[in-house]
């Protein structure tokens, strides 16, 4: 399965040969699947997840009872809590009363979840899947410049940050259905495709060359992301089905999103560095005008 360094069926948008920059995102999807099947990039996806269920599995567990009393003292310290508690009741919803302290802890917990794991994948796999992609089809790719890993990992960490303020600025517009659909993928989309951005270019890309991509081909990363950003929902799926029963379980379905997270990321990692390895091998080949940055 080693590639080398040819680049049949890689478009341009990445090589200089012409073609399709869409075409491309498809064809480092194919290749990110062919490659999770590799024995290395199977063991690179446990790595994240054994450190991200051993956090959140503790925390999950023995923190569980905490949340609870801490929650609901909060709530019951606020009047407009109360009221929403007087109401469930008048209307006979008294079963779903109490479960409004769990919905919210989980609320809570599965954007973290998401976080954990997206920085986890890009700080265990994300480097060690780009220079496995690197070895087999870019041979000749020199590295230039590397990012040290606690610069990479500070401007990971202020990305997040933007996105959780995202997040909270535009919680009320999720009360309107359509933008409640579009908002958050859009904006774990733009999350996904920078840490990706950042992550797989960190020990191979100057900081001018990552400047060039990203003002590129942003609109591919960005559908890239958001596409990675739908494949994470799947959790979501689990509370739902599981409904009020689910919370019963929370610890259980807690370390089964993480599974499912660290391998929609690990998925990710590959397809990003497919993608973004074969842009920066075309850069270079043909280089552009460095004054053009985003």
């Amino acid at each position: 399965m080693n590639d080398g360094n040819r680049h049949a069926g890689v478009p341009a948008g990445l090589t200089a040969d012409g073609g399709s920059t869409w075409w491309a995102v498809a064809d480092a999807w194919w290749r990110a699947l062919a490659y999770s099947l590799l024995p290395r990039v199977i063991w690179l996806s446990l790595l994240p997840l054994l450190a991200s269920a051993v956090l959140l599995g503790g925390l999950a567990w023995w923190g569980w009872d905490a949340a609870n009393v801490a929650v609901r003292g909060l709530l019951d310290s606020w009047a407009w809590s109360q009221w929403l508690t007087s109401w469930l009741d008048q209307v006979g919803l008294t079963a779903l009363r109490t479960a409004v302290v769990p919905l919210l802890i989980v609320a809570i917990s599965v954007p973290v979840v998401v976080i954990v794991c997206l920085l986890a994948v890009g700080a265990i796999t994300a480097p060690a899947m780009s220079a496995l992609v690197r070895q087999r089809r870019f041979p000749a790719l020199q590295a230039r410049e590397p990012m040290p890993w606690w610069r990479a990992l500070l401007a990971a960490l202020g990305l997040t940050a933007w996105a959780l303020l995202a997040l909270i600025v535009s919680l009320p517009l999720w009360l309107v259905p359509p933008l409640a659909l579009v908002l958050p993928p859009l904006i774990w989309g733009w999350l996904t495709y920078r840490v990706m951005l950042l992550d797989v270019l960190a020990d191979w890309a100057t900081h001018e060359e990552r400047a060039i991509l990203r003002a590129h081909h942003r609109g591919p990363l960005l559908a890239m992301g958001v596409a990675c950003g739908l494949f994470g929902a799947a959790p979501g799926a689990l509370w739902a089905i599981g409904g009020v029963m689910a919370l019963a379980m929370a610890p259980l379905l807690l370390l089964a999103s993480v599974w499912i997270y660290t391998l929609v990321f690990a998925l990710a990692a590959l397809w990003f560095a497919h993608y973004l390895l074969a842009a920066l091998d075309a850069l270079r080949r043909a280089p552009v005008n460095m004054e053009h940055e985003a």
